[in-house]
Order: structure tokens, then sequence, then C-alpha cells
């Protein structure tokens, strides 16, 4: 049985109190290998972030979405993101690295015929995008991959069982990062503004920090946790 929980998510999780309206939860739920829950923030007015969490009997999907300039794109990756996962899953006996990548590159190539078809009566869209965080969790394998400057943290218990230790399993992509300017710069060697010191931080083009190229695949062992 396919279970699953789609924006707008306090349908999905209900609301917290507090006042605002703007804190969501979802109690503990089980998934192939454990429990999972999640809790939502809405920083701003116009919400334009996406979240799903999909499972199935031998696997569990997590996917946080990051829009910035409007919620197309981040919408667009919610809707599409997963149904590739699954399709290359299938075609390839199972989940692997590889079929992310591959999952990753079909959903920004049909976005990008998306942008290219509606741009002129929709301008807007041409400036829209998204982070990409997605975690999958199949036979005792935690794959994370990522695209943007989310990032996937993992709580795990300290040796001595007293505290909670945070293990970074993801790489960020932001001009804050001196390896992604030297890259950027690399890629770009005809454009010398293409990362510019401005209001205090490294912006590309002086505008965003966020880079969207290139994504990175890390896998980690879950033993369970």
């Amino acid at each position: 049985m396919l279970r699953s929980c789609f924006r707008p998510l306090e349908r999905c999780f209900g609301r917290l109190g507090g006042g605002d309206g703007l804190l969501w939860h979802l109690d503990l739920k089980p998934h192939a290998t454990g429990d999972f829950s999640i809790a939502v923030v809405q920083a701003n007015h116009s919400l334009e972030d996406q979240g799903q969490v999909i499972t199935y009997p031998s696997a569990t999907y997590v996917g946080v979405y990051d829009g910035h300039g409007g919620p197309e794109a981040s919408r667009f990756v919610n809707s599409r993101l997963f149904p590739y996962l699954h399709k290359f899953a299938m075609e390839q006996g199972g989940l692997s690295a590889d079929v992310i990548k591959k999952a990753f590159d079909a959903t920004e190539e049909e976005f990008l015929h998306l942008v290219k078809r509606s741009w002129l009566s929709r301008p807007q869209i041409a400036s829209v995008g998204s982070c990409c965080l997605v975690g999958a969790i199949t036979e005792d394998t935690l794959y994370v991959a990522n695209l943007g400057d989310s990032r996937a943290v993992l709580g795990r218990r300290s040796t001595n069982g007293r505290a909670v230790v945070a293990e970074r399993l993801s790489t960020d992509h932001n001009v804050a990062v001196e390896e992604v300017r030297k890259e950027l710069a690399a890629l770009h060697p005809d454009d010398s503004h293409i990362v510019v010191h401005s209001r205090g931080v490294w912006r590309i083009k002086g505008i965003i920090q966020v880079l969207f190229f290139p994504w990175s695949l890390s896998t980690q062992a879950a033993n369970g946790r």
C-alpha cells in the first residue's frame, strides 16, 4: 500500500498551538524500518516550500523542496520527482544512486520544457527555482540527494548514550562556500561577475546565494537508525 502526504501541509499534519497558525507537525508513523515524524514552520506569508513523505513496504521517501521566487518550481518537483524515482527503480530492479540521478535529471528537464512553453504568457516562471533535498531508506541503506543549500542532518546517540550527535549527510551548494565559488568561476570563465560580494555576502550575479548546479549524491548505511 502506498501512503503519501503532500501540501498543503496543514491538511496532512494538523495545526499546532501558538497563535499564528504557521506551525504543523505529524505524530510518529511507521515506515519500512522504524518510525518517522515531520514538522514544518512557515516563515513567509506566501508559502513557496513543499514537502512530502511516501512509504512503501520496502522503502520510505522524504522530500523537502525550498522554493524561491514563487511556488511553481517546488510544487512541480513535489508532483514529479517521486513518480520518476518509482519508475526508474522499477526499471532498474531497485533504488540506487543512478536511479536518483536519473530522477533528478528527468524532473529538471521536464520543468525546463514547461518554462520554455510558458514564459511568454507567464514570464515570472522563468525566475522561480527550488532546492531539492531527498532521503530514501531501503534495505538498511539511507540515500541522501541534495540540490541547493538545504541540508540533511542525522541525529544519533553518542557512544555513552547521554547526548544526541548531529551528523551532516549532504553538501551545501551555496556560494558562501569557497569551493563552490571556484567551481562557478571555472564553469563561466567569460563572466567576471558570475559571483559578486554584495551586501556582506557572496551572491550569484549579485542576486542569490543558492547554487542549483551541480547536485551531489551521497549514501550512508542506515544501520537501523
